[in-house]
Formats: structure tokens, sequence, C-alpha cells
């Protein structure tokens, strides 16, 4: 029942406006009674924030698996499999993850968000270090900022070609490292 009103939340995001979400139009949604919604999350808020952790710890659920699988792979094979696992999260539910941006500062998850940057910041510099790149964790900040800050925008203008975003970070990102 909790993730039937999780997925209720994002599915309204994804076909309404945001003030189309309340707990009533959820626990419809996700067939569900309203004492029985209340019973996972005190208000709309709670649900709010715990879809957007959700979809954050989707995201590095996948940059953690890439880590992974590509342990041994050269440097820029491993990079463009990340680029491609943020390019396919933002672009799979792009009004789902644009409203969830918008949302984060006002359902007080910093520290969450935070952490969950730091995570992916680090895997990035962990890889770079593994090449032997100079100032790696510089660098993973401002590769992490400089992808999401690409990525983000696409979302925005409502880009759906996720390899010709995927190549433009990519290009970005190899030419960042190159000086």
């Amino acid at each position: 029942m909790f993730n039937d009103i999780l997925e209720a939340s994002a599915r309204i995001i994804e076909k309404e406006e945001l003030t189309a979400v309340t707990t009533n139009t959820v626990a419809e949604a996700a067939g569900v009674s309203i004492g029985s919604l209340y019973q996972y999350f005190p208000n709309l808020a709670a649900i709010l924030a715990e879809l957007t952790l959700r979809e954050r710890g989707i995201l590095m659920d996948n940059v953690n698996r890439v880590a992974l699988e590509f342990d041994s792979a050269p440097l820029e094979e491993t990079l463009l499999a990340l680029i491609e696992v943020a390019v396919a999260h933002q672009l799979a539910r792009p009004r789902l993850a644009r409203t969830l941006d918008y949302l984060e500062d006002s359902l007080n998850l910093f520290d969450e968000t935070v952490q969950i940057g730091d995570e992916i910041r680090a895997a990035v510099a962990s890889l770079l270090r593994r090449y032997d790149y100079p100032l790696a964790d510089q660098a993973a900040a401002d590769l992490v900022a400089m992808s999401k800050g690409m990525i983000d925008a696409a979302g925005r203008t409502g880009e759906t070609d996720s390899k010709a975003l995927s190549l433009r970070v990519k290009r970005a990102t190899l030419g960042y490292l190159k000086y």
C-alpha cells in the first residue's frame, strides 16, 4: 500500500498540475481509503518528501550499479554509462523529475539531497582517482554540477532525445577532462 500511494502520487503529478495532488486524490488513485493513507503518511508533504527520496534513491542505485559493472572499464566508457543513467532517469518521467526538483527545497530535504549529491560526487571522484586524474574531488564536483545543469535544463524544456542529450553531456565532460 505504501508504494501504491507513492506511485499514485507520481502518476497524478505526471498527468495533472501539482495543485491536483491532494491526499484525497492520491488515496483515490491508489485505491485506498483516506484513513489508510494517513496510516502511512501524516500529510501530503510527507508523501511528496518520500516520493522525492524514492526517486533520488533509484538514481543512486543506478549510479552504484554502473560503478560496479564498469569497475575495470576505461574512464570514457564508465563516464558515458553514468551520464546515460542520469539522462535516462531525468527523461523517463520528466514532469515528475521537474516537479520534485522544484519541491525539494520546500519539503525540507536539504540534508538528504546533499547526502545523495555527495554520494554521486564520491562515486565520480573514485572513478577519476582510479585513473589518476588530478584534483579528482574538485573535478567530480564540477562534472556532476555541469551534467546536472545540462540534464535538468533539457528536462525543463521538454527534451526527449536521450541519445542526443547524452552525447552533449559526454562531449562537455570529455572536454572538461582534457584541460
